[in-house]
């Protein structure tokens, strides 16, 4: 079983989701805005279904399937969203996915949460490959990818319905010697 340790960074405490974050989850994740911009949230967001899916975390991260976590503020340790890895451990690989909080948009926390489970896979997991996807009517989440050094692969058209429409998805990807480079480069340089 991998080890899921809380995670640091400067504004932001990444840590394993708790029954009691529930009504949290429920509110937050219930927004139109999120069901909208994610593959797997769906809208409404009917009681229980928090429950059900922080009860899932633990028996997934034991069977080697995932990692999830609450991205909470430091200051004052405020839910306001989730960021997770699917693993494919055979593999060394995983996928990244994430939603924070419609009020939190556009402060970095997305970004910042996401920089950090990169550092977690590569470094902690030991993994080769992490690759993240986003609907292309989001290109707020591409940013966010390509601010953490994920490099575009490629478009899958109209891969994903949601609500009777399609969607086409976009889809990015990182490999260890490529972020080791990039680390390196910003610790030399502090940027």
């Amino acid at each position: 079983m991998i080890e899921q340790p809380n995670l640091t960074t400067q504004r932001l405490l990444l840590r394993p989701f708790d029954p009691a974050d529930a009504p949290d989850v429920q509110r937050l994740a219930g927004a139109r805005e999120i069901a909208a911009t994610t593959a797997n949230i769906p809208h409404p967001y009917a009681d229980g279904m928090a429950e059900t899916w922080i009860a899932s975390h633990q028996p997934a991260l034991e069977q080697d399937h995932s990692v999830t976590y609450a991205v909470t503020l430091r200051d004052g340790g405020a839910l306001i969203g989730a960021i997770g890895l699917e693993l494919s451990l055979p593999n060394r690989r995983a996928e990244l996915g994430y939603w924070i909080a419609v009020p939190e948009w556009g402060r970095g926390y997305c970004t910042e949460a996401a920089a950090e489970m990169l550092r977690y896979a590569f470094e902690d997991l030991g993994l080769h490959r992490v690759q993240a996807r986003h609907f292309r009517n989001n290109p707020a989440s591409g940013r966010v990818m390509q601010k953490i050094g994920m490099q575009y692969e490629g478009r899958m058209r109209e891969h994903f319905w949601r609500w009777d429409h399609p969607h086409d998805i976009e889809l990015y990807g990182l490999l260890r010697p490529d972020w080791l480079a990039r680390a390196g480069a910003v610790a030399e340089t502090g940027t």
